[in-house]
């Protein structure tokens, strides 16, 4: 502890003094001041991504050091919680809800003849500890979502067509029309393994978005065989016509699925930098600071998923920038940082936020997020996750070519904007961007995800900071800006 103590103390009075010299354009930092930059960036990483903190996983000891680390690194900086909550400074709660599929039982009677169907052939799931419904009446909807009525289906249990990539979505709207459950139709045994492996793990959830549904999948032949062959054929058949409505069965099903179940909260850190203009609004730096946890397999037991570059770089890269703007502030606007949970699971913990915001969110002016930020090279083109749904794009352009910048694949960076916790932002109207060397092309990309990504190899070795330093660089222009109401003058999101 003393020797990290020490370490950190010399890369922050170096960095104090580094913040003091005339700014100079991007290209041509000095070497030593990117230096200073990289032993910031692999002091803090090699801290977030070690076996100690344990992949930090939301709900374990490794969270609990994850945010103390963070905590304490913006207060040596300058920054003071931004909560505006004395009762909880620094901690925004994120309540959540873990579950894991425990067992699952799924039969269906027609006439007198009850078929229980083989686990093979068969899975059901509920977020709650146990859901049960006994031979309820059976509704086909082919692959109708929004065209069913309500009416037909409430308190009937749905059978509809299973379809990679658009099944989640069907069912969510489903879901709405009050079923008592949806039985989803795949293909065969190899898809129910599938969805088994998919869905076997333990998942998380906001508590105040938790519903217990009830849902099932099962397979085609299984339908075929107790429905009969002829009427099963002549139910995909009408399911294909323009005019397909839902069709009644005459044959119920009896589901019970029971999970493993634990609440618990976890939180977001968030700190603020004050600015000197009261009510010109705030520029907010986010990224999520959680990862998988232990990840073990039959081949390695003790595996970990530490997250060097997903998202322990982020976090190092969000940090560095506080540094470097309380060293050189104040600026006329608030300058919050948001370090949030359960991003993995489903951006929550930027959910949280944005259910119960620090500061009203209209206030926000731009907000700029870090995910997964070392993997290119220095020099590399920086995809604009974000371009073209807010008003920063001038701005942005306008810093990147004076920086001698170039921007990278726009239609690949975009794939990425519902994946990042930007998109919770934006989604409630705050302009929200990530600005990434790390996202301007397949090329640059691809191999992180086919060989690390979400695995015990994402670790520290693996990390470039060359393209994540730039970013850095880029990120402290734009925010000096965006802060000031002289350069930015806009008022709100």
């Amino acid at each position: 502890m003393t020797r990290l103590g020490a370490q950190t103390g010399l890369i922050l009075a170096a960095l104090l003094a580094l913040a003091g010299c005339a700014r100079a354009p991007l290209a041509t930092i000095p070497a030593e001041e990117r230096a200073v930059i990289e032993a910031s960036l692999m002091r803090d990483i090699g801290v977030l991504a070690s076996d100690e903190f344990g992949g930090r996983r939301p709900g374990t000891l490794g969270e609990e050091r994850t945010l103390a680390f963070i905590t304490e690194e913006l207060r040596r900086a300058g920054f003071n919680s931004g909560t505006n909550d004395p009762g909880s400074a620094w901690r925004a709660p994120v309540q959540l809800i873990a579950t894991q599929p425990a067992s699952s039982r799924l039969a269906f009677r027609r006439g007198s003849n009850i078929v229980e169907i083989a686990e093979e052939f068969s899975v059901a799931y509920t977020s709650g500890r146990r859901a049960l419904i006994e031979e309820a009446e059976m509704v086909f909807v082919g692959t109708l979502a929004e065209e069913v009525a309500e009416e037909d289906v409430t308190g009937r249990v749905i059978v509809m067509l299973g379809e990679p990539g658009v099944s989640p979505e069907r069912r969510r709207i489903l879901f709405e029309k009050n079923p008592v459950a949806i039985i989803t139709v795949v293909e065969d045994a190899e898809a129910i393994a599938s969805t088994r492996s998919a869905r076997g793990s333990e998942r998380m959830l906001l508590a105040s978005e938790e519903t217990q549904d009830l849902s099932a999948f099962t397979t085609r032949e299984t339908l075929s065989e107790t429905l009969r062959p002829e009427v099963w054929e002549d139910l995909l058949q009408q399911s294909e016509d323009e005019g397909f409505i839902p069709q009644p069965l005459d044959v119920t099903a009896s589901i019970e699925a029971t999970s493993i179940r634990r609440e618990f909260t976890s939180y977001n850190v968030i700190g603020m930098l004050r600015g000197q203009v009261p009510q010109s609004g705030a520029v907010m730096l986010l990224a999520h600071w959680d990862h998988l946890g232990e990840c073990g397999t039959e081949a390695d037991p003790a595996a970990i998923c530490n997250g060097a570059v997903d998202n322990a770089s982020g976090v190092a890269v969000m940090l560095e920038l506080a540094r470097r703007l309380a060293a050189s502030g104040p600026y006329d606007r608030d300058i919050y940082v948001l370090a949030t949970s359960a991003e993995e699971a489903g951006l929550l913990g930027a959910k949280a936020f944005v259910a119960e915001p620090a500061i009203p969110l209209d206030s926000v002016v731009a907000a700029f997020n870090f995910d997964t930020v070392a993997v290119a090279p220095a020099g590399s083109a920086v995809g604009f996750v974000g371009e073209g749904r807010t008003p920063l794009d001038t701005i942005i352009r306008e810093v990147i070519s004076e920086g001698a910048r170039e921007l990278g694949d726009r239609e690949f960076a975009e794939s990425f904007v519902q994946r990042q916790d930007g998109w919770a932002l934006l989604q409630e109207g705050v302009p929200s961007v990530m600005l990434s060397t790390a996202f301007s092309s397949e090329i640059v990309l691809g191999p992180y995800l086919s060989n690390d990504y979400h695995g015990p190899t994402d670790s520290i070795d693996k990390v470039e900071l060359g393209g994540a330093i730039d970013d850095l660089l880029l990120h402290e222009e734009l925010v000096r800006r965006v802060a000031n109401t002289a350069t930015y003058p806009a008022t709100g999101g």
